[in-house]
């Protein structure tokens, strides 16, 4: 029997509450999610990145999506499908490099074409700023900047997708709902 794996990407930008998502969902989906793999190595290298740090954190964050895509077919026997949610995706990693270098490397925007998921989470900039020694953008009119960015990305590909708005616990109701179109 084959498992169907149904990937629902949560990306925007920093401080919108991606990651407290991700693990309400798959909590409350009973499945796994994937972590960002941008903090786990700016965490183990430092704070301060260049250019060419970016396509080593995309190729962690597919080796991270890839090891838990495994883990879900190797425990699971369900008949319908299983949600996979992933904190941020090839896309953050396209628009924090153009952000911050003004380009970003030909190995993570052919990747970009090769991803294949059901939906994207846009989580919106509504959610107060929350101070951690990795973010970098705590000014409220470059985090709506960013934003745009993220929605003219979403706007752009061929994947649907949503925007995530509101308090912490209306978020996860929205989700839910729209994740639940995706398992039908």
């Amino acid at each position: 029997m084959e498992i169907v794996i149904k990937k629902i990407v949560v990306i925007g930008p920093e401080s919108t509450g991606k990651s407290s998502l991700c693990a309400a969902l798959a909590d409350h989906f009973k499945t796994v999610w994937v972590r960002e793999f941008a903090r786990e190595y700016l965490e183990k290298n430092g704070k301060k990145y260049a250019f060419e740090d970016l396509n080593k954190i995309a190729e962690g964050q597919m080796a991270n999506e890839l090891d838990a895509l495994k883990k879900l077919n190797n425990t699971n026997t369900s008949v319908k499908p299983i949600p996979l949610f992933i904190d941020t995706d090839l896309h953050v990693i396209k628009i924090w490099s153009e952000f911050v270098f003004d380009k970003c490397d030909n190995r993570i925007l052919t990747q970009i074409t090769k991803q294949q998921n059901d939906l994207y989470l846009l989580c919106d900039v509504d959610l107060p700023w929350v101070e951690d020694n990795l973010r970098e953008y705590p000014d409220v009119k470059v985090r709506r900047k960013l934003f745009q960015f993220y929605k003219e990305e979403m706007i752009a590909q061929k994947t649907a997708w949503k925007i995530i708005s509101g308090e912490y616990e209306e978020r996860i109701v929205m989700a839910i709902k729209y994740i639940d179109e995706v398992l039908r």
